[in-house]
């Protein structure tokens, strides 16, 4: 199991900062409730007075889908939706005690946190142009083909787990009560971004480790070390 950045990603958006961490033990019946408050606290402090827009994060990543042809009023990444939410409703969906850990750290450093369970990844994932013709699971049980050039993460059987980069994963690995295995990833674009999605990262195993969790391993890619390599198959 390996997962990288195509080069014409890095040729394209240099300033990327990926983060990646591999957790085993996940369970479904974590108590992650008192991990919540201080992360989404914090959160809250960022967003007070203003708009998610307006956070460097954010901003970076609605240059990113300008870039890729997107509006970022109708494409938003999965954290400045995620913020949207929340500054609306103060409150956080509940689905899964990873995935709520996860949404509650990606609120913190207003950054995309992705949760792929590795069991339903075949061989690799490469975020890189799309063709066209591979396939993604949508959350309405509909299977949809990403338009060509759209910058996607792909399998080894061209299973799409993420369309529009990070705008939305796909509903084949998303995190369920029989996951044990996942690959979580965060990837920052703004001039901060190797500092930040570092700390992201300690917070992330910090908060884990707390709550029962196993985090393995965990690296940040750059272009001249683009892949991450798993200790064993997934």
């Amino acid at each position: 199991m390996h997962f990288k950045h195509a080069p014409a990603i890095w040729a394209k958006f240099p300033t990327l900062v990926p983060g990646l961490l591999l957790i085993e033990g996940v369970r479904p019946d974590a108590d992650i409730t008192p991990r919540l408050e201080p992360l989404c606290a914090h959160a809250r402090t960022r967003l007070a007075g203003k708009n998610e827009s307006e956070l460097p994060e954010v901003q970076a990543w609605r240059r990113a889908f300008s870039q890729m042809g997107l509006k970022p009023t109708q494409y938003r990444s999965a954290a400045e939706a995620l913020l949207r939410r929340f500054r609306k409703d103060d409150t956080l969906p509940t689905l899964h005690p990873l995935v709520d850990l996860c949404n509650a750290v990606s609120l913190a450093y207003a950054l995309p946190v992705a949760v792929i369970d590795l069991a339903q990844v075949a061989g690799f994932i490469q975020v890189r142009h799309a063709d066209g013709d591979e396939t993604y699971l949508a959350f309405s049980g509909e299977t949809e083909h990403p338009e060509p050039g759209e910058i996607i993460f792909a399998d080894a059987e061209r299973q799409v787990h993420a369309r529009r980069w990070t705008f939305r994963q796909s509903r084949r690995s998303t995190v369920s009560t029989a996951t044990r295995r996942a690959l979580i990833v965060s990837e920052g674009l703004h001039a901060t971004a190797r500092t930040d999605v570092a700390a992201l990262l300690d917070t992330l195993d910090t908060e884990l480790r707390a709550v029962g969790y196993s985090p393995l391993r965990r690296a940040l890619l750059t272009a001249e070390a683009p892949r991450w390599v798993s200790d064993r198959a997934g």
